[in-house]
């Protein structure tokens, strides 16, 4: 396997989608079931409102007087305001990340409408991008991500299948795929990514989960 992304060294899995990067920022993606003692967030991102996506709880557990909260419309509703909204196609910097807002829904099921505005994220930093897919099927704008690291759901049901997530890995071509949607007591086993491993075109690693689930 080629060099792997430095920014790998710095990303934590907590179970299910929820995320944690700690350099050059502490960023957190849909915190859920968080440990005890997790370090205090620079930035939240929370792509929908779904209650293993959205905890207010969670958020108030690892929110400062300076941290930015970032959401979807829906789940800024759930959440303790200032939170910037992001809708698909919009981005925003702070101290030097970069994340952008893009599309993720379902295709052939009725969980994640288009029409509800529901994201996943890249985020930027120290010359590298990380896709975070969100709950979303294998839909046509992956053709237009460029990633280093592409975090992807793979357990069927609500979102993509192991061989789904496949093929959209490669199309999107990243570096390294990470999967993700699963071990987190609500959909998906190992097992589901384990076929992403093996169906997967470009390098994949599995990441053990650090907290809830």
């Amino acid at each position: 396997m080629a060099e792997k992304p430095q920014l790998l060294e710095h990303l934590h899995w907590l179970a299910h989608d929820s995320f944690r990067l700690d350099k050059p920022l502490v960023i957190y993606i849909d915190p859920w079931k968080l440990p005890p003692g997790s370090p205090t967030a620079d930035l939240i991102l929370v792509s929908h409102e779904h209650f293993d996506h959205c905890s207010p709880e969670d958020v108030e557990a690892i929110r400062a007087e300076h941290t930015v909260v970032v959401a979807n419309q829906g789940a800024a509703k759930k959440l303790r305001q200032p939170v910037r909204v992001l809708q698909p196609g919009e981005w925003l910097e702070h101290r030097g990340v970069r994340v952008e807002g893009v599309a993720a829904y379902n295709i052939d099921k009725p969980f994640h409408p288009r029409q509800a505005g529901h994201l996943g994220f890249v985020i930027t930093l120290n010359g590298e991008r990380l896709y975070f897919a969100g709950d979303t099927d294998h839909i046509p704008e992956m053709a237009e991500i460029r990633c280093d690291v592409a975090l992807l759901p793979v357990s069927g049901t609500y979102v993509m299948t192991a061989e789904e997530a496949a093929r959209a890995a490669a199309e999107i071509n990243p570096r390294l795929a990470v999967p993700m949607h699963y071990a987190g007591g609500v959909v998906g086993t190992r097992q589901d990514a384990e076929r992403f491993r093996q169906a997967c075109p470009c390098p994949v690693v599995l990441l053990e989960a650090e907290g809830g689930g």
